[in-house]
C-alpha cells in the first residue's frame, strides 16, 4: 500500500517564486550554447552582431539579477503531481501566490489584464496553470514566462487529413514567415500535432520546454520533420532580429497524438530566443 506524502502550500509558493523569478533573470545555458554555435556560421555580419549582442544581455541580466527582457512575460505554470500527494491547502492559490511574489519582489513588468477593459490586475496573475496527474509522490513545477511578442504570432488551426506530413511542415514555416522579425528570431518553433484543438496547443507549449535542439525520441518521423522544417526556416533570410542571415530559427520541436479521423490539428507556438524556463521537483 501507498504512503501518501504531504506537501504544504508555503513550500509550493516558496517554490514557484523562486522559479520565476530564476526563469526571468537567467537564460539556460542550452538556449546559450545553441546562440552561440549558430553565431559561428552566420552569414550576416549584423546578425552577429545581433547574437553578440543577446549574449552579452544575457550575461549582464544573470550578473545583475535583472530581467533579460522588459517583457516579463505571462505566468505559465505546468504542474506534474503525483497522485500520492496530499496538498496542505489550496493548491491553485498557492500557486497563484507564488506568481504575485515572484513579480512583486523580483521588480518583474506585470503584463496581465482584463482582455475587454485592458485594466492591468496588477500583480501578473492569474497565471495559466495545466496539470497533470502522474504516478508518485513527488510534485514537478514547471514556470514558463512566455512573452507576447512570440505568442501573438502563434497559431492553432485544423487542416485537411489529406495535408500530411508536407501540410504540416508547410504550415510551420508559413506561420514562421508571416511571424517575420516580431519574435525577436532566432526562435524557437514549438508545434503541437493530433489531439484536439485546445490540446495541440498545450503540446506546442510543451515542445518548448525540451532541451534546445534535443530531437523528438519518440517517433524518428517527427525527428526527422523537425530538422527537414528548421533547414527549410533557416533559409527565408529573416535572420537574427530581423537583420538578416540564415538563422531565424534555433530549434524546432513537434510533439504529436492521435486525433479524430476527421481532424489534423496543428498549433504553432514560437518562442524568442529568450526562451525562459525553469523547474523543480519537490
Amino acid at each position: 500500500m501507498n504512503t501518501i506524502r504531504e506537501i504544504s502550500c508555503d513550500r509550493i509558493t516558496r517554490t514557484v517564486k523562486e522559479l520565476f523569478i530564476k526563469a526571468n533573470t537567467d537564460l539556460g545555458e542550452d538556449v546559450l550554447s545553441a546562440i552561440k554555435r549558430f553565431a559561428e556560421s552566420e552569414d550576416s555580419e549584423l546578425g552577429r552582431y545581433a547574437m553578440d549582442a543577446i549574449i552579452k544581455n544575457a550575461r549582464i541580466a544573470k550578473d545583475a539579477s535583472l530581467p533579460l527582457c522588459q517583457d516579463t512575460g505571462l505566468a505559465v505554470v505546468f504542474v506534474e503531481l503525483g497522485q500520492d500527494v496530499h496538498i496542505k491547502g489550496d493548491f491553485n492559490e498557492a500557486i497563484q501566490e507564488g506568481v504575485r511574489r515572484a513579480y512583486r519582489d523580483g521588480y518583474l513588468r506585470k503584463s496581465v489584464c482584463d482582455p475587454i477593459s485592458r485594466e492591468n490586475t496588477g500583480d501578473n496573475t492569474p497565471a495559466v496553470l495545466l496539470t497533470d496527474i502522474v504516478p508518485g509522490d513527488k510534485m514537478r513545477i514547471v514556470a514558463m514566462p512566455k512573452g507576447g511578442g512570440s505568442e501573438n504570432v502563434s497559431s492553432a488551426t485544423m487542416l485537411l487529413p489529406s495535408a500530411g506530413v508536407e501540410g504540416i511542415k508547410k504550415h510551420i514555416i508559413d506561420m514562421v514567415k508571416k511571424a517575420g522579425p516580431n519574435p525577436c528570431p532566432p526562435i524557437i518553433v514549438g508545434a503541437g500535432v493530433g489531439g484536439s484543438i485546445e490540446k495541440s496547443a498545450i503540446l506546442a507549449k510543451k515542445a518548448l520546454l525540451r532541451p534546445l535542439g534535443e530531437p523528438n525520441a519518440v517517433d524518428p518521423r517527427l525527428s526527422k520533420l523537425e530538422r527537414e522544417t528548421l533547414e527549410e526556416i533557416n533559409k527565408l533570410g529573416t535572420g537574427p532580429l530581423g537583420y538578416g542571415g540564415n538563422t531565424t530559427a534555433l530549434a524546432v520541436h513537434i510533439e504529436m497524438m492521435p486525433c479524430h479521423i476527421a481532424s489534423l490539428p496543428v498549433t504553432v507556438n514560437i518562442q524568442c530566443h529568450v526562451a525562459r524556463h525553469r523547474e523543480a521537483i519537490i
